[in-house]
């Protein structure tokens, strides 16, 4: 046991020296629970120039992201764009609007998750828990490093009560569009990202104390790049 904490404390101590000044205070402590404010609709990019400028970035700059950026990252993962009946459709699809994803953004004052149904963050998780995340990332310092951290998990129960066998590739091929909208949109946003799937699934779940039934599946790190 002793010996297990000692390396989690060399982990930590690496990555508070590797890549940024110190990972429990980048970014801005701003309170960020209660509604968001409302998206914006038309960018000053085109999807062309987003998808020929991404990339993937896995070093920040020490600089906040702006509450309308971090509104605007969440609506584009998994935002209410119309209604059908009683459905509430998101900008990404999912299998039968089964939504099986769960969204948590993560930075200096905290853990959030995000509420689709009316666009606003619940403070969740009291500290800043992005280096015990990047620990669990296998010492990835992008996780560390970012100002927003989001993390994506899964309960495949609501999916796979429609589709059986078949849910977990629904699943997968939802996070998928979700990320890439996050990815797209950081860019038309100025800011830089990274798809992170390397990570240790029950450290993750033991660090966000989650329910049995709900599985990490993907942490995507978002900052304004230090990358030429």
């Amino acid at each position: 046991m002793k010996t297990n904490k000692l390396i989690s404390l060399m982990v930590a101590l690496v990555l508070t020296s590797n890549g940024c000044n110190n990972a429990k205070v980048v970014g801005s402590n701003q309170e960020l629970e209660g509604k968001l404010p409302a998206p914006k609709l038309m960018g000053e990019i085109s999807v062309e120039e987003a998808l020929n400028l991404r990339k993937s970035v896995r070093k920040f700059l020490d600089k906040p992201l702006s509450i309308d950026q971090i509104s605007q990252l969440l609506w584009s993962a998994q935002g209410i764009t119309r209604t059908r009946g009683e459905l509430k459709l998101r900008t990404a699809p999912a299998a039968g609007a089964t939504y099986p994803l769960e969204t948590y953004l993560f930075t200096a004052s905290g853990g959030y998750k995000y509420n689709p149904a009316d666009h606003s963050l619940k403070k969740v998780y009291p500290d800043d828990m992005r280096i015990e995340l990047a620990q669990a990332s296998h010492g990835q310092t992008s996780v560390s490093c970012a100002h927003a951290v989001f993390v994506f998990t899964y309960i495949e129960e609501r999916t796979s009560q429609r589709y059986g066998e078949r849910a977990y590739r629904y699943i997968c091929m939802e996070a998928g569009h979700v990320a890439q909208n996050i990815h797209l949109q950081a860019v038309a946003l100025g800011l830089g990202s990274v798809p992170v799937g390397a990570f240790t699934d029950d450290k993750v779940a033991e660090i966000m104390q989650l329910p049995e039934n709900e599985i990490p599946l993907y942490i995507i790190p978002v900052g304004y790049s230090a990358e030429e």
